[in-house]
């Protein structure tokens, strides 16, 4: 035998390493995992005043024994946590650098002057629709409604808040608003990510959500409406006029202070990349505090790291505008890195993939199938605390199930973000919806009434699966990516 078959035939016959065993573990062990997870995080929410970090980090263990129990190798738990690091790494930056942009645009005087002028001019009974409203157009400027709620949602919080509106409802505005704009805007990280995994084109991708977002967005903003009007006999003449002058007082409230969120804009709308564009905004709100309002280089270094500290004499102007900074981020980072390297663990070793595969049985119509889909992404919500992994794991486990059914790739991306990326920001626990509560101050159970867009979209989505309203196939109606090739001229006769 010569030395190359003796060296072929030792290829052939090598004992595969650890690593590239394949794992996946038992149903009851993925049941133990996902059950420990949600009954926890219940119980913390419910009965021990969100303790979200220890017991997130008490699943994590939970998950990890499970595993070891199973025989799941160290090392592949090992490669399955870095996948999660590395996964958290853009979001906790992104996170520092909101909390560095929210303590600028404090100092520089852009939060104070949008609520000064917020409540000279907004009227209280439409101030809901209002705020819906401006948080849409920039969410759609800036495809992010993380950065829409850490500025423009606190300035609007204090004008809510002056003008005798519940925070819970001003909560609840800008969280639909901003929800509504990113799914819209094709700057947005998901609106981009949810047709990528469906493999849908972005544009089509966008079209379809208008059948869902827009109903969903017009029953918000009727209900806004309708509290706004229940609302108007409870503003105090009087506060607000004593807010508006301890604002001017204490800011030198000139147009120069817009320049920053108009900077965002222009930013945005050039396609630019969030977070040079979070970096810059940053850095000219600073400018404007130092040479605006007095600021000095120490000063506003310590404002971007720990917060500005309010002190126009109201306690509620105080509480709101003594926040911001990077040190200020910690609560929501660290929480993004545990949930997020929880999650990786769980996709990575087969814990989802095993629990969702039981769950394929339920989609056997396409009503049942976006249904299906819906609750499904709603879990993983839950489950992996992140829109991301949501919205990837759930694109990969439906993807094959629509093409059975030969529906067109964005009847899959919508649903996706229908539920997968709306539903993020009114969960506890869910790194968008702890963000949201940290920055609004106010808990995500206490606004999730009044998120009306969040929870509406996946019923609409969920009764237009079994009302079979929307749920294009393969040639009935033009799409630039299909799963199956489709002959242009006999498009038109294909049926649903």
């Amino acid at each position: 035998m010569s030395k190359e078959e003796n060296i072929k035939n030792a290829e052939v016959t090598e004992v595969p390493r650890s690593e590239e065993i394949t794992f996946k573990p038992s149903i009851i062990g993925a049941a133990i995992i996902v059950l420990y997870l949600i009954v926890s995080m219940s119980i913390a929410i419910f009965f021990l005043g969100e303790k979200l970090h220890v017991t997130m980090l008490s699943a994590f263990g939970v998950c990890l024994l499970v595993l070891t129990i199973e025989k799941c190798p160290w090392k592949k738990i090992e490669e399955a946590i870095l996948y999660g690091g590395k996964l958290v790494i853009p979001t906790v930056l992104i996170l520092y650098c909101i909390g560095c942009l929210m303590g600028s645009w404090i100092a520089s005087g852009t939060v104070p002057m949008i609520i000064f002028w917020g409540l000279k001019v907004i009227n209280p009974s439409i101030f809901l629709v209002t705020a819906c409203f401006a948080c849409i157009i920039t969410s759609m400027a800036t495809g992010s409604s993380w950065s829409t709620i850490g500025t423009v949602g606190v300035a609007l919080m204090g004008v809510g808040m002056g003008l005798g509106i519940n925070p819970a409802m001003t909560a609840g505005a800008i969280v639909s608003g901003a929800a509504f704009g990113d799914k819209m805007s094709p700057l947005s990280d998901t609106t981009n990510l949810a047709p990528a995994v469906a493999e849908a084109d972005l544009f089509d991708h966008i079209k379809a959500m208008v059948y869902t977002a827009g109903p969903g967005i017009a029953i918000a903003m009727i209900a806004f409406l309708i509290m706004g009007i229940n609302s108007k006999g409870n503003v105090n003449n009087e506060t607000v006029k004593q807010i508006l002058t301890s604002l001017d007082e204490k800011f030198n409230l000139n147009i120069i202070t817009l320049i920053p969120p108009i900077l965002v804009l222009v930013l945005a709308a050039k396609k630019k990349p969030a977070f040079p564009t979070l970096l810059i905004s940053t850095a000219v709100a600073a400018l404007i505090a130092i040479f605006l309002q007095g600021e000095s280089l120490k000063s506003i270094a310590s404002i971007m790291e720990g917060g500005f500290v309010s002190d126009t004499g109201f306690y509620d102007i105080d509480k709101l505008l003594s926040r911001g900074g990077l040190l200020n981020m910690n609560y929501t980072a660290s929480l993004g890195v545990i949930v997020m390297v929880y999650g990786g663990v769980l996709e990575k070793l087969g814990v989802l993939e095993v629990c969702l595969d039981r769950i394929k049985i339920l989609t056997k119509t396409v009503g049942s199938l976006v249904c299906t889909t819906v609750v499904s992404e709603i879990l993983l919500n839950m489950i992996t605390a992140s829109q991301y992994m949501t919205i990837i794991l759930g694109g990969r486990l439906f993807v094959p199930e629509y093409k059975k059914k030969d529906m067109l790739p964005q009847t899959l991306s919508r649903t996706l973000e229908d539920s997968g990326t709306v539903t993020s920001l009114i969960i506890p626990w869910n790194l968008c919806g702890a963000f949201a509560a940290s920055t609004l101050g106010v808990g995500c159970l206490a606004f999730l009434p009044f998120a009306v867009f969040n929870w509406s979209v996946p019923l609409i989505a969920i009764a237009y699966g079994f009302a079979g309203k929307f749920q294009w196939k393969t040639g009935e109606i033009p799409s630039s990516k299909t799963y199956r090739k489709v002959e242009t001229a006999n498009a038109d006769n294909v049926n649903v």
